[in-house]
């Protein structure tokens, strides 16, 4: 679709007014509500002044994810159609290396995270609160992987370094959807550690299925929310031709930095969305694990400890590894002004956790052991 943009320039006194006011009359028989807001700040010579430009602006993009036309600069820009995904080298000899490379780890994540799956739902003994966020976990995982790595596979078999906008803002919604869902079930595994630790006598009682079902359930609408709203927001950026995304997979922060109109809104809100969605579940698991450092303490048994430590070590273990190589991945690109380094680096959290989180969980884990071993036998 064409941007038609109309600037200053040509929009002045009424009938810039004019067109604030019938695009917000619009909006209010759409939502059937109620707008009543003066015109933005380029109308002040006619005595329009009460509201400033930048809060008309951020209303006008936050509740409706579209901007002012007076907010707008004259640039020359036409439709487009696709994006170019850099991936992480321009080497082509490398090419055959990186899809052997990363084939091999997604079927591994694909078939690790599926053995766990099968294992919680066919053994009995694995129908605890504790083993079906896990499951739900790695489900997560799956889809977090399967955003991502089968378009780079895809890419370089063709040597075709292209994705659609269509596809581009499809990756952007998943890869938000299933980053969010692993770091809110994290939260929730950690708040059904902190009441089997904290308050075993009542454990059975407080994490009844019902109560599990509803935490996966608000895990997966907050993943939802966060999903759509970033799924909005790009899909209101301007790009100019030949976009080029330094990286294997639409990132919808670089697209932010390549978008020829003003992000600063789109920016300020999509930093404040993960502050909530990222901040608030890193608080809780903060807070949990804290409670069972207190609790463990007062065990008086050494034995005691090491049973109570064990129960929560492979969770601690996937919290610091996922969180770990995300705060890593930020740091090593807001350093580096190389945008590959920080594609290269983002491999760790996208593709690596993901295919680790089945071994650290089984690997200490007899029970998860012996169902596996189960359900193998069984397949072969």
């Amino acid at each position: 679709m064409e941007h038609y943009i109309k600037t200053t320039d040509t929009l002045q006194g009424k009938d810039l007014r004019s067109l604030c006011f019938s695009r917000l009359a619009v909006h209010a028989r759409r939502y059937q509500r109620a707008v009543s807001v003066t015109c933005c700040i380029n109308c002040r010579k006619d005595g329009w002044d009460e509201v400033p430009l930048y809060l008309f602006c951020l209303f006008n993009t936050l509740f409706f994810f579209e901007r002012c036309p007076t907010c707008l600069e004259p640039q020359n820009l036409t439709a487009v159609s696709e994006f170019l995904l850099l991936g992480l080298s321009d080497d082509p000899e490398l090419e055959p290396i990186l899809f052997g490379l990363f084939l091999s780890m997604y079927l591994v994540t694909v078939l690790g995270n599926l053995l766990i799956i099968l294992a919680v739902s066919s053994d009995s003994h694995l129908h605890t609160p504790m083993y079906f966020f896990l499951s739900n976990l790695s489900l997560a995982d799956i889809g977090f992987s399967t955003t991502t790595i089968p378009k780079m596979l895809v890419n370089i078999q063709t040597h075709s370094k292209s994705i659609t906008y269509a596809g581009c803002l499809t990756q952007v919604s998943f890869f938000i959807l299933f980053g969010c869902l692993d770091n809110l079930l994290l939260a929730v595994m950690a708040y059904d550690r902190f009441v089997a630790i904290c308050h075993p006598l009542n454990y059975s009682v407080i994490m009844s299925p019902c109560f599990c079902s509803l935490l996966v359930l608000m895990s997966l609408f907050g993943s939802l929310l966060e999903s759509q709203i970033h799924f909005l927001m790009v899909s209101q950026l301007t790009f100019c031709t030949n976009v080029k995304i330094h990286h294997f997979f639409c990132d919808a922060l670089q697209l932010f930095h390549l978008a020829c109109s003003d992000t600063s809104i789109h920016t300020i809100l999509m930093y404040f969305m993960s502050a909530i969605f990222g901040g608030v579940p890193l608080s809780g698991i903060l807070c949990s694990y804290t409670q069972i450092v207190s609790s463990i303490l007062r065990i008086p048994s050494t034995g005691g400890k090491y049973k109570a430590f064990s129960t929560c070590s492979s969770h601690l273990l996937v919290v610091c590894l996922f969180y770990g190589t995300g705060v890593g991945v930020y740091l090593s690109s807001s350093i580096s002004s190389s945008l590959q380094k920080g594609a290269v680096a983002s491999v760790i959290y996208t593709v690596v956790t993901p295919m680790l989180n089945p071994f650290i969980y089984s690997l200490r884990n007899k029970d998860i052991k012996r169902a596996l071993w189960g359900t193998i036998s069984r397949i072969f």
